[in-house]
């Protein structure tokens, strides 16, 4: 039995339709429960950022999960292939017809990414206050609790929307398979039968 995390939404379908494609086998979840059982297969829906924290404690052998996600964690875990599916991009944005004062002596940045935020912004030494938020990143630069948000796009309406503009990219996204190093030894030969299996199907799109 292979056990697999996979983060609620549209990544987790898109996940499923692979594995009927490729298994043969209709992969379905049903009546919003989080437990899909069938063949060798059993797949759990968990929050995203929730997908590394069971794959490092081996509550399953793989997971799917973005490359921001793995990035922002930085557990002990095996990345094994890039999937090419929700792709998205982390960026830094801040009002429409402002520009961030990179001269100012500290910026005010809301993010839910401390790591991915701190990792830029060091990079360029530039000094930073991290407002860690949950929701509704966009919120805040229009009431001024920071001066640019840290963020994940996908087509960048929704900042549009709340009159936010992409001043840069920090990084591009997709989602990845990932193994517990335990279970990869372990179960090697069924492990890597999926790998193979998901590579050519890559490989063919």
């Amino acid at each position: 039995m292979i056990t697999i995390a996979l983060p609620k939404g549209r990544i987790a379908d898109e996940v499923l339709a692979i594995f009927t494609s490729i298994f043969g086998s209709e992969f379905a979840f049903v009546d919003r429960k989080l437990i899909l059982q069938k063949d060798n297969f059993r797949f759990l829906l968990v929050r995203s950022q929730d997908v590394p924290i069971y794959v490092l404690y081996q509550a399953v052998d793989l997971g799917i999960v973005g490359l921001d996600v793995l990035e922002e964690n930085r557990l002990d875990i095996i990345r094994m292939l890039d999937l090419n599916i929700g792709k998205c991009k982390v960026v830094l944005g801040s009002k429409e017809g402002n520009s961030i004062d990179f001269n100012k002596p500290q910026i005010k940045i809301a993010t839910k990414m401390p790591n991915i935020t701190r990792d830029f912004f060091s990079k360029r030494a530039v000094a930073i206050d991290v407002i860690k938020l949950y929701g509704s990143i966009e919120l805040a630069p229009l009431v001024n609790l920071a001066d640019a948000i840290v963020d994940i796009v996908e087509t960048g309406n929704t900042m549009k929307q709340h009159n936010l503009k992409v001043d840069e990219v920090i990084m591009e996204s997709s989602a990845y398979l990932i193994a517990n190093k335990n279970s990869f030894y372990a179960k090697k030969t069924d492990i890597l039968e999926i790998y193979n299996k998901l590579e050519s199907l890559i490989t063919k799109i």
